[in-house]
């Protein structure tokens, strides 16, 4: 129920922010989500004994969202930036140690991992408009909701027991079908340009992808030994646990628009 409540609270925001927020507004929003998810990837990080400069990470990832998302913003010259800008301040930080290529590895690895993602959702939005956007996140929440109930019901097959032992075969070959139907239905409407046989496999790239970004917050999540990312979202776990598929999708999805459209 918890989960339910949080869902009904969180997707009109989300909506409402897609349909509504005008681009600077909607960048912003996209910065806020960065900077949280960078903390929660932060934390989890840290518990392998790793350490990452919060401040230059988290800089660096909302900068390159913002760069990313708003049009207008010089987004080679920011991420230029932030290639430098990161090395920087952990040499100037930093003493000798056998832990300092991995802190500065886990220092830059948010701007791709995050930054550049989620900054996409508002390149998408700007470019193919606000109808893509919410196409994506429906593919994406239809398959995520037919692998939870499906896997739930039917699960037999463990899709990555190492990684995730809660994801299924089933779970995935229902969440393929739904996200395939989903994309065949809706992107009749809002891809027109687009054949039938190219959404479909759009939308098979797309679950995919999902999955694939699921798994790897997982893996995250595994090495640091925690279940959630934080406790932020009753019911659902952290910012970054929401978050998690987009990662994979928006870049595919940016991607694959530019070959089809």
């Amino acid at each position: 129920m918890t989960r339910i409540l949080s869902a009904l609270v969180l997707v009109p925001l989300v909506l409402a922010a897609i349909w509504l927020a005008p681009a600077w507004l909607f960048a912003l929003v996209i910065a806020v989500v960065v900077g949280v998810s960078v903390a929660e990837y932060a934390n989890l990080v840290e518990k392998t004994g790793v350490p990452v400069p919060r401040t230059v990470s988290t800089s660096a990832a909302v900068a390159a969202s913002v760069a990313v998302a708003w049009p207008g913003v010089p987004a080679d010259v920011v991420l230029a930036a932030c290639v430098v800008a990161v090395p920087l301040v952990v040499l100037a930080a930093g003493r000798p140690a056998p832990r300092v290529p991995a802190s500065a590895a886990a220092a830059m690895f948010p701007v791709a991992f995050l930054g550049v993602p989620l900054g996409l959702i508002g390149a998408i939005r700007g470019a193919y408009g606000r109808e893509v956007v919410l196409l994506l996140l429906v593919v994406v929440w239809v398959s995520d909701s037919a692998q939870y109930y499906l896997g739930s019901w039917l699960g037999r097959h463990r899709l990555a027991p190492a990684v995730s032992p809660g994801k299924s075969v089933e779970g995935a070959i229902g969440g393929v079908v739904a996200g395939i139907t989903s994309m065949v239905g809706l992107g009749r409407l809002w891809l027109p340009a687009a054949s039938l046989a190219q959404l479909a496999a759009f939308g098979a790239v797309l679950v995919g992808l999902g999955i694939a970004g699921d798994l790897f917050e997982s893996l995250l999540k595994r090495s640091a030994d925690v279940k959630d990312s934080s406790g932020l979202i009753p019911g659902h776990g952290g910012v970054l646990d929401r978050v998690d598929a987009l990662l994979f999708v928006m870049p595919g999805a940016f991607v694959t628009l530019r070959l089809i459209l």
